[in-house]
């Protein structure tokens, strides 16, 4: 764990990003692929919707493969502020308004045995992993949004969701009304997922890590190419990679878009009492706590907005600090990470085959921030398909739906949105000097007479790469709190490095220098 303890008179922001799930938990490591094999069942992407996928299948009595291009649930599921809860902000009554009442029921239904399914497994394994029933709390101190709450609460009634319309909540910030669901849940994401990489490992399953997937071809034996040359063919493949590697083939980045949000781990002055809590209305607040040494951390979430827009990242993070600080007092910041998540264009995730052609080919994605049910949710839906017995909701989810109200309307908004920041980028003409940078600063620089990206690490070293997007060309934008280059078009992540850290981009940047 990196000491994050330093100079906490001032509560200064950590210097680095560290999730404390990540930084509280420990797996054993996995190798790299090294050669070419054959497999009955390969699943690329080891977070929780991989993960859980394999431990369903490997139940099943299946030997399963799993590849992963980093670490092991070091991806989003790493990065989560891990709330288990059907209450997924405002959601049910645009789902009755754009899908009907029995699309909204299945997917309540859905998530709600998600949330089952996490309880029980925790109970019947004795998992410890801080799990912790919890009310959940939708909170509004807007006009606009108090309306749009009476609407919610009337959905919960329509849809059998025992809910509660209020006019105060437990923690002290202004609202004019809230919506709460009583016994949702918290846990530590990493160590329930633990469990089950154990259980792989006992059944004989196979994990890799720092297997980077760059290819598919399809097939009766579809072939997976990895970044060093290596072929692994597969009876069945699941992409579980958060963004489909190969979008191209169900024009996945025209079909959903990418938000980045932030988390802040702090110990509170004042004594939290309970809950789980997010805003109804921007630039969004999420609030809940876990278990911290003899305390408690609480988790500060929130700031959202589209990758590679907006301003500079790092206010994000100072707009969480100052909201902590005001709302509990803040004793010492401990953590502070940043998370990417996926959008559909009908706010239901996509779950199924790639495409209507591939029947061996299955893909899950587009969680909108509520990762914990939606990817247990998937998870029995892709192994009923890999073992070919039927789902109730495998027609909700199908990635080959589309639904013309809301679809339509956004798609052009996105699509719109992608053409503004693809000229943009190329009309920015840069006039910063990279040999002006001071350590541990990015900036859009110009090099050699053309846009690109610089870096000067604390050691004083430049980093220079191509900030044109391999991906389809957009132009990136430097990502400070992160230090990052972000695509604003379809969200894209490089490091300072050049290496691709979030998809639908395969490829690196060109380094200059």
């Amino acid at each position: 764990m990196v000491n994050f303890n330093e100079d906490l008179s001032n509560n200064k922001l950590p210097d680095y990003t560290e999730s404390y799930w990540i930084a509280s938990s420990s797996f054993p490591s996995f190798n790299e692929v090294s050669g070419d094999f054959s497999a009955d069942i390969v699943i690329v992407g080891a977070g929780i919707t991989g993960i859980t996928t394999a431990y369903l299948l490997s139940r099943e009595g299946l030997k399963v493969t799993v590849l992963d291009a980093g670490k092991i649930l070091n991806g989003t599921t790493g990065h989560t502020t891990a709330k288990v809860t059907v209450q997924h902000n405002l959601i049910y009554d645009e789902l009755i308004s754009n899908l009907g009442k029995e699309k909204a029921q299945l997917y309540y239904n859905a998530n709600n045995e998600a949330l089952k399914f996490i309880y029980n497994t925790i109970s019947e394994n004795n998992i410890s992993c801080d799990f912790k029933k919890e009310d959940a709390y939708i909170f509004t101190n807007s006009e606009e949004y108090e309306e749009k709450l009476i609407k919610e609460f009337k959905a919960y009634g329509e849809l059998g969701i025992n809910g509660e319309y209020l006019d105060s909540i437990p923690i002290p910030v202004p609202i004019r009304a809230a919506l709460k669901i009583k016994d949702q849940a918290q846990f530590h994401p990493l160590k329930y997922l633990h469990f089950m990489v154990e259980f792989l490992i006992k059944n004989q399953s196979t994990l890799y890590e720092n297997t980077e997937i760059i290819d598919i071809e399809p097939g009766e034996n579809t072939v997976l190419t990895t970044s060093k040359g290596h072929e692994i063919q597969a009876k069945q493949v699941v992409i579980a990679s958060h963004f489909p590697f190969c979008d191209e083939k169900g024009l996945y980045f025209a079909r959903m878009y990418a938000e980045r949000s932030y988390v802040l781990g702090i110990k509170p002055e004042k004594k939290f009492p309970g809950g789980m809590y997010i805003s109804a209305e921007g630039p969004g607040r999420s609030i809940r706590s876990t278990p911290f040494g003899e305390g408690e951390l609480l988790l500060i979430g929130g700031e959202n907005h589209k990758t590679g827009q907006g301003p500079d990242t790092m206010s994000h993070y100072e707009a969480l600090k100052q909201f902590a600080d005001e709302t509990f007092g803040v004793s010492s910041m401990e953590y502070r990470w940043s998370a990417q998540d996926l959008t559909t264009l009908d706010m239901v995730p996509y779950i199924g085959h790639l495409t209507s052609d591939f029947e061996n080919i299955y893909v899950a994605t587009g969680y909108r921030k509520w990762g914990m049910t939606n990817a247990t949710a998937a998870a029995p839906i892709l192994r009923d398909m890999i073992i070919g017995v039927e789902n109730p909701y495998t027609e909700l989810f199908t990635p080959s739906r589309f639904n013309a109200d809301p679809s339509i309307k956004n798609a052009v908004t996105q699509n719109a949105n992608v053409a503004k920041n693809l000229i943009k980028g190329k009309l920015e003409i840069p006039s910063e000097d990279y040999n002006a940078l001071n350590p541990d600063e990015g900036k859009v620089v110009s090099y050699k007479g053309n846009r690109a990206g610089a870096y000067k690490d604390k050691e004083g070293n430049l980093h220079i790469v191509d900030t044109t997007c391999t991906h389809m060309g957009c132009e990136l934008q430097w990502n400070s709190g992160d230090r990052s280059w972000d695509c604003p078009c379809h969200g894209s992540r490089f490091s300072f490095q050049g290496k691709v850290i979030e998809g639908p981009a395969l490829q690196p940047l060109k380094k200059l220098k």
